[in-house]
């Protein structure tokens, strides 16, 4: 069965998320909107949003950062019975014009985590085009692969049943750093992953929750724990590839 939804993780995104909202729905996508302990003019937008159909909203009653509202979200979209969850940001800056073809793909392949690997145009801060590609090398050690083309995009479908079996059974980073942490743990458990490119455009005015150092040291540290994990389990992760 392929039953899928979005769920999309919302702090102070008051001013994008009814678009955002309202293009996923014209594509026929229900969904699951996670208030991450806003303040009042947001919550009272997401209240709004959430008496439309099939418009679901989850309130936390504090703070828990983006991986920590994503992952409240996945676990609300199983409880209410959709098989797969298509990740979006409240900010606007991914292209809803391919959800379409996002879905398509996870139709065609139901186990497989359909990813995106972004295409931006001029609006991309350059100190986060370049800083992202330190973030490559990382992962493509820590995974003993070059397959996964970029685990910082935010625009993803998740199969349910191994996202959440991950989920619960590892404590996974709760901000910035919980998007690069699941790719990679999913890919030490042999997750099949396909990738398409999309779109990716920073608005002017959008509001942007990256706390410099806070979560550039987060990601240093998630990046150690996740290369000694990899040692090891680099025996295990290489026996099994050579066997397949």
């Amino acid at each position: 069965m392929h039953k899928p939804c979005a769920v999309i993780p919302v702090y102070n995104h008051e001013r994008a998320l009814p678009a955002v909202v309202a293009e996923l729905l014209r594509a026929g996508l229900p969904c699951v909107l996670v208030d991450d302990a806003s303040h009042p003019p947001c919550a009272q937008v997401l209240r709004r949003l959430a008496e439309q159909q099939a418009v679901f909203l989850v309130t936390l009653d504090t703070n828990q950062g983006k991986g920590g509202a994503v992952m409240a979200g996945l676990r609300e979209a199983a409880r209410l019975g959709f098989s797969h969850a298509l990740q979006v940001d409240a900010d606007g800056q991914h292209d809803l014009a391919d959800v379409t073809t996002f879905l398509a793909q996870s139709q065609a392949y139901p186990q497989a985590l359909i990813c995106g690997y972004p295409q931006y145009d001029d609006s991309v801060p350059k100190g986060r085009l370049y800083a992202r590609y330190l973030t490559h090398v990382w992962v493509w050690i820590n995974s003993l692969s070059l397959a996964i083309r970029d685990s910082m995009c935010g625009f993803r479908v998740y199969p349910l049943p191994p996202t959440l079996a991950l989920i619960d059974s590892v404590r996974l980073g709760r901000r910035m750093d919980f998007d690069t942490e699941i790719l990679v743990r999913l890919a030490w458990r042999e997750q099949p992953m396909r990738w398409l490119p999309t779109r990716v455009h920073y608005p002017k005015d959008g509001l942007s929750h990256f706390r410099l150092v806070h979560d550039n040291a987060l990601i240093s540290r998630m990046h150690a724990t996740l290369f000694f994990g990899m040692l090891l389990r680099a025996p295990m992760i290489l026996w099994r590839r050579w066997r397949r």
